[in-house]
């Protein structure tokens, strides 16, 4: 496809009729506003839908697409290493938007579903909160939550994985592709 492993919004505009799009965000995030023509195959579904995407492109060179950049330099490496070659849209939707790209939605009323960092920012801060406030309130045991969500937010980083988005992103919201606004 190309030299580097990622396309800059200027790139992939000027090249967006000849690529494949594929956004690799949870089908909530991806009714929220997607690159025209993009289809939703979510991060943790990308190597059960090699075949597809295999079959899918046409020949076409893939675009992975997800809100800042980095689900979909993930799906370009787990792809890579199933010999189909792809590439990321550097700065995700966002960067995109932020261009002034449009981005399409389905009919109906568009869903306002917040990102999955978004996501798990707010739910680690709930957990750590609820623990503190319990540790305080009711026992210094329940601060063990908190020392448990830190510990798997350092986990996270280290390895570059996140446990958390894995199970938020099977939430009912985040699953459905249309819904009304919430």
């Amino acid at each position: 496809m190309c030299a580097s492993p990622s396309l800059t919004v200027g790139e992939a505009e000027a090249r967006l009729p000849e690529l494949s799009v594929v956004d690799v965000r949870t089908p909530g995030e991806f009714a929220s506003g997607r690159l025209p023509g993009a289809v939703n195959v979510p991060l943790e579904r990308i190597e059960e839908r090699l075949p597809e995407l295999r079959d899918s492109t046409g020949g076409r060179p893939l675009l992975l697409v997800c809100a800042s950049g980095a689900r979909s330099e993930k799906a370009v490496a787990a792809l890579a290493s199933h010999g189909l070659v792809a590439a990321s849209l550097s700065g995700g939707t966002r960067g995109w938007a932020s261009a002034g790209h449009p981005l399409e939605y389905p009919p109906g009323a568009v869903r306002r579903v917040w990102g999955m960092e978004r996501q798990v920012r707010f739910a680690a801060g709930t957990l750590v909160l609820v623990g503190l406030v319990l540790g305080l309130l009711v026992h210094p045991a329940f601060q063990v939550l908190s020392a448990g969500v830190a510990g798997g937010l350092v986990f996270s980083a280290v390895t570059d994985t996140c446990g958390m988005a894995v199970v938020l992103g099977r939430l009912p919201f985040n699953r459905r592709g249309t819904a009304s606004n919430g």
